[in-house]
Protein backbone atom coordinates (compact mmCIF):
# COMPACT_ATOMS: atom_id res chain seq x y z
CA UNK A 1 0.00 0.00 0.00
CA UNK A 2 1.72 2.79 -0.95
CA UNK A 3 1.79 5.93 1.84
CA UNK A 4 -0.35 9.03 0.76
CA UNK A 5 1.39 11.29 3.39
CA UNK A 6 0.59 15.02 2.55
CA UNK A 7 3.71 17.05 2.05
CA UNK A 8 5.93 15.16 3.49
CA UNK A 9 8.81 16.08 1.10
CA UNK A 10 7.14 19.73 0.26
CA UNK A 11 10.24 22.20 0.79
CA UNK A 12 10.59 24.64 -2.02
CA UNK A 13 12.81 26.16 -0.03
CA UNK A 14 15.48 23.11 1.22
CA UNK A 15 14.57 24.73 4.61
CA UNK A 16 15.86 22.75 7.85
CA UNK A 17 13.05 23.40 9.95
CA UNK A 18 10.48 22.36 7.14
CA UNK A 19 12.80 19.51 7.19
CA UNK A 20 12.10 18.75 10.81
CA UNK A 21 8.43 19.58 10.81
CA UNK A 22 7.76 17.00 7.66
CA UNK A 23 9.32 14.29 9.97
CA UNK A 24 8.35 14.62 13.26
CA UNK A 25 5.51 17.70 12.73
CA UNK A 26 1.90 17.68 13.68
CA UNK A 27 -0.24 16.84 16.61
CA UNK A 28 0.89 13.61 17.66
CA UNK A 29 4.16 12.25 16.79
CA UNK A 30 5.89 14.89 19.22
CA UNK A 31 3.71 13.41 21.86
CA UNK A 32 3.66 9.73 20.95
CA UNK A 33 7.52 10.01 20.68
CA UNK A 34 7.56 11.33 23.97
CA UNK A 35 5.32 8.53 25.38
CA UNK A 36 7.52 5.97 23.80
CA UNK A 37 10.60 7.23 25.57
CA UNK A 38 8.75 6.78 28.91
CA UNK A 39 8.37 3.51 28.32
CA UNK A 40 4.49 3.88 26.95
CA UNK A 41 5.63 1.18 24.00
CA UNK A 42 2.74 -0.19 22.78
CA UNK A 43 -0.11 0.65 20.87
CA UNK A 44 -2.99 -0.22 23.72
CA UNK A 45 -0.80 1.75 26.25
CA UNK A 46 -0.09 4.55 23.33
CA UNK A 47 -4.52 4.49 23.18
CA UNK A 48 -5.07 5.16 26.38
CA UNK A 49 -2.44 8.03 27.14
CA UNK A 50 -4.15 9.99 24.20
CA UNK A 51 -7.56 9.29 23.99
CA UNK A 52 -8.56 11.98 21.72
CA UNK A 53 -6.53 10.10 18.83
CA UNK A 54 -8.10 7.72 16.54
CA UNK A 55 -7.31 4.29 15.93
CA UNK A 56 -6.24 4.68 12.27
CA UNK A 57 -4.47 8.09 13.01
CA UNK A 58 -2.30 6.21 16.03
CA UNK A 59 -1.42 3.20 13.46
CA UNK A 60 -0.97 6.23 10.36
CA UNK A 61 1.92 8.26 12.71
CA UNK A 62 3.76 5.34 13.81
CA UNK A 63 3.90 3.72 10.49
CA UNK A 64 5.51 6.86 9.14
CA UNK A 65 7.93 6.91 11.80
CA UNK A 66 8.72 3.37 11.90
CA UNK A 67 9.04 4.23 7.63
CA UNK A 68 11.06 6.95 8.13
CA UNK A 69 13.42 5.15 10.92
CA UNK A 70 12.36 6.85 14.09
CA UNK A 71 10.55 4.41 15.23
CA UNK A 72 11.86 1.12 15.68
CA UNK A 73 8.79 -1.64 15.70
CA UNK A 74 9.47 -5.18 17.50
CA UNK A 75 7.61 -8.38 17.27
CA UNK A 76 7.76 -10.88 19.96
CA UNK A 77 6.75 -14.84 18.81
CA UNK A 78 4.38 -14.91 21.54
CA UNK A 79 0.63 -16.43 21.64
CA UNK A 80 -1.20 -13.87 21.21
CA UNK A 81 2.07 -11.53 19.26
CA UNK A 82 3.17 -8.77 21.61
CA UNK A 83 4.06 -5.87 19.36
CA UNK A 84 6.32 -2.94 21.19
CA UNK A 85 8.30 0.28 19.61
CA UNK A 86 11.09 1.94 20.44
CA UNK A 87 13.10 4.95 18.98
CA UNK A 88 15.77 4.04 16.59
CA UNK A 89 19.26 5.03 16.83
CA UNK A 90 18.50 8.01 14.69
CA UNK A 91 15.02 8.52 16.10
CA UNK A 92 16.66 9.50 18.99
CA UNK A 93 18.41 12.46 17.83
CA UNK A 94 15.35 14.13 18.14
CA UNK A 95 14.75 14.10 21.45
CA UNK A 96 16.91 17.15 22.53
CA UNK A 97 14.03 18.72 20.22
CA UNK A 98 11.15 16.93 22.19
CA UNK A 99 13.02 17.83 25.68
CA UNK A 100 13.35 21.37 24.66
CA UNK A 101 9.16 21.14 23.59
CA UNK A 102 8.50 19.79 27.01
CA UNK A 103 10.59 22.38 28.70
CA UNK A 104 9.11 25.31 27.20
CA UNK A 105 5.51 23.55 27.06
CA UNK A 106 6.08 23.21 31.42
CA UNK A 107 7.03 27.03 31.83
CA UNK A 108 3.92 28.30 29.12
CA UNK A 109 1.45 26.30 31.09
CA UNK A 110 2.57 27.81 34.67
CA UNK A 111 2.59 31.35 33.02
CA UNK A 112 -0.45 30.64 31.56
CA UNK A 113 -1.98 29.52 35.18
CA UNK A 114 -0.68 32.32 37.15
Amino acid sequence: MENKRKKKEFNPNNCPVTHCLNKIGGKWKPVIIHLIRKDCNRFSMLQKAIPNISKQMMVNQLREMEEDKILERIIYAEIPPRVEYKISKYGQTLLPIIDSMSDWGLKDLKKSSK
